[in-house]
């Protein structure tokens, strides 16, 4: 099969006008170029009370968010389905217009702008997509290649450029091949590449690992990270899985309903989750009892002698034997485990607590003076 002789089909050519739509071939005003770089320390995205409405529904997608989102950080959006994080995040690079409030990129109100400033403003914002959205009759030099032509850049360039980012994502040697022959993480190794053709200052990933295996996930997790560190970019990511916030962002921010529950430091929202819909978006990450210890517990003491099982979360290097100290009588370690988000660690223990002068709420009270988050799972024999 000739692949280099065969007609883009219509999604080729619905990809190609999405393309073009944002891209026409003018050159930025220096105004607005100055305009679109402020001072570093600035946050890089602001939302001002943004709501969103679509036509036809009563219950708002977005309503009363408050964020900043700091130059050169990596930063996540989690929430259930329909929680509104693609509303949010397509505000940005205002693909979706609010119907309140503002989105401010360095300090600039985007909703008034024009055609030429709102170009101006997506060539310095990347995209990249779940489903990869490349065109299936070109390869992989032409899908990087295809923002640059019809943004009128000079062929020379235009190579210059592509050859650039294709070694960037590890993909040199692939520059030939049709995206039908590549894996899921090539493709979308393609994607970023795409994405960075105009050296963007924001990189905004749409669920961008979701149809990707485990180990594919954390190669392109990786690849964004160096990307970061590399280029400087501010990304902002969404997704409904607690891993990869874990695993690549500085801040997170929790939606539900198109409303802000919680927002903050990765590390302390992991150690101590305030809502409901955190906790709950957590709970796959958490370490399960053994089973025989769970089914031995019981929410109150069977006798005098019982046992208070107690799940502490710790962050840093607490000194645990001050801590057993502190709980009276005789600790035992039923569970345990740490790990390093970012550069905390944080650590999960459950302890029993057996002959302690205090009762169960008089421990969880003593052991929150050593530990983020304490729960009382309940007692054994």
């Amino acid at each position: 099969m000739a692949a280099s002789t065969r007609p883009a089909g219509k999604a080729d050519v619905s990809q190609a006008s999405a393309l073009r739509a944002p891209l026409p071939p003018t050159q930025t005003p220096r105004a607005t170029e100055q305009a679109l770089r402020p001072e570093v320390n600035q946050a890089h995205i602001r939302f001002v009370g943004l709501g969103k409405t679509y036509p036809g529904q009563t219950h708002a997608a977005l309503q009363g968010i408050d964020l900043n989102i700091r130059r050169g950080e990596i930063f996540g959006i989690i929430g259930r389905s329909g929680a509104g994080k693609s509303s949010l995040l397509r505000t940005i690079n205002r693909l979706e217009q609010p119907s309140q409030g503002r989105v401010l990129i360095d300090q600039v109100d985007i909703a008034p702008f024009d055609e030429e400033r709102l170009v101006a403003l997506r060539r310095r914002i990347g995209m990249i997509f779940q489903h990869f959205n490349l065109m299936s009759a070109k390869t992989v030099w032409q899908n990087v290649e295809l923002p640059l032509k019809v943004a009128g850049i000079a062929k020379p360039e235009r190579q210059r450029k592509v050859r650039e980012l294709l070694e960037l994502v590890g993909l040199a040697e692939k520059h030939h091949v049709y995206p039908a022959q590549l894996s899921g993480g090539q493709k979308q190794r393609v994607g970023i590449a795409r994405a960075l053709v105009h050296d963007p200052e924001i990189l905004l990933c749409d669920e961008a690992t979701s149809a990707l295996d485990p180990e594919t996930t954390a190669a392109i997790l990786e690849l964004l990270r160096a990307i970061n560190q590399r280029l400087g970019l501010t990304v902002v990511l969404i997704t409904h899985e607690m891993a990869v916030i874990r695993d690549i962002c500085q801040r997170v921010v929790v939606l539900e309903r198109g409303e802000v529950v919680e927002q903050g430091e990765v590390w302390q929202v992991f150690g101590a989750p305030r809502h409901t819909v955190t906790q709950t978006l957590l709970a796959p990450l958490q370490t399960r009892l053994p089973a025989a210890l769970q089914a031995s517990l019981r929410p109150q003491p069977g006798n005098r002698d019982a046992a208070v099982v107690l799940k502490l979360t710790l962050v840093g290097e607490p000194d645990l034997s001050a801590l057993f100290a502190d709980l009276g009588g005789q600790v035992r370690l039923l569970q345990g485990g740490v790990e390093t988000i970012g550069e905390h660690a944080l650590g999960q223990l459950v302890l029993a607590v057996r002959g302690s002068p205090l009762d169960s709420h008089q421990l969880e009270l003593r052991a929150r003076r050593w530990a983020a988050n304490v729960e009382v799972l309940g007692h054994v024999d």
